[in-house]
């Protein structure tokens, strides 16, 4: 496994035509608003009332138990969903119009890793315009530009490997390039560590690290450590929004979160997320 080092992740320089209306966007101060959200799945609530503001420059990690919406908040938030009530705005504007300057990372989970593709060809997937007849081909630009993407992940050298052969660690770092093709102002990751070893997990933290000084990052994770060792802010999430702030939490948020109180351990080291606190019996 290649390591990614500080000449990998020094910031590329190209000009990416899908971006040409940044300089539209800049300089609101707000990256992500959402006010009053909900959202339905048929009679399902997923979403309720929920309102946010991520400022540009952020980096924010969603934590929640499963089936609280964090996946259906990044939906909300690209578009990909119905709204029941309320609004997103991306950069002050509708996420349709956003397209170009939002990158997504989905979660491992849900993509099929059988299908006969190369990394590179992955990669390229994401300099693809809509409108484009199925005939298209990629400019050398493209692909001078996603070699450069895979070299800044470290894993450049397996740009002609079928993605059915990549460990869980490379296919990730694959899918952030692929998510930086767009050369994105506003980063979102659906659990970007979960299937991946611990060299790796520490690997993709640096990186969004390093990424986080050129983007806005919306980060969701069950990773324990990733919020309280990386990101700037935090914000819980048990369909309805239950904390936005410091990434540290005392008992009462985490008691609302997942119903008991709870110190939070990450990978077996105690790696306290909660505040002290003298009630007799708890987290000691």
């Amino acid at each position: 496994m290649s390591q990614i080092n500080k000449t990998q992740i020094n910031k590329i320089s190209y000009t990416n035509t899908n971006n040409a209306s940044n300089e539209s966007t800049t300089g609101t101060g707000v990256a992500v608003r959402i006010e009053g959200l909900s959202v339905h799945y048929g009679p399902t609530l997923a979403l309720d009332d929920v309102n946010l503001t991520v400022a540009e420059g952020e980096y924010l990690g969603i934590i929640g138990p499963n089936g609280g919406g964090k996946s259906t908040l990044l939906k909300a938030i690209l578009g990909l969903v119905p709204l029941t009530t309320g609004t997103v705005t991306i950069f002050g504007r509708s996420p349709k119009k956003c397209k170009s300057l939002v990158g997504y990372v989905p979660q491992f989970a849900v993509l099929d890793r059988k299908f006969p593709i190369t990394v590179l060809e992955v990669v390229l997937t994401g300099r693809m315009k809509s409108g484009l007849s199925p005939f298209m081909r990629f400019s050398k630009e493209d692909r001078r530009i996603a070699c450069q993407l895979l070299e800044r992940v470290g894993v450049d050298h397996l740009a002609g490997r079928q993605i059915a052969e990549l460990s869980g660690g490379e296919f990730q770092k694959m899918l952030i390039a692929r998510a930086l093709a767009v050369n994105p102002r506003l980063m979102l990751l659906d659990e970007p560590t979960a299937s991946v070893d611990p060299s790796s997990r520490q690997q993709i933290y640096d990186l969004l690290a390093e990424l986080n000084r050129e983007m806005t990052i919306i980060l969701v994770t069950h990773d324990l450590m990733a919020i309280s060792a990386q990101v700037r802010s935090l914000a819980c999430l048990n369909e309805r929004l239950v904390y936005h702030g410091e990434p540290e939490l005392n008992e009462n948020v985490a008691h609302t979160l997942y119903g008991c109180p709870v110190d939070l351990i990450a990978h077996g080291v105690p790696h306290r997320v909660l505040r002290e606190h003298s009630e007799e019996g708890v987290g000691k």
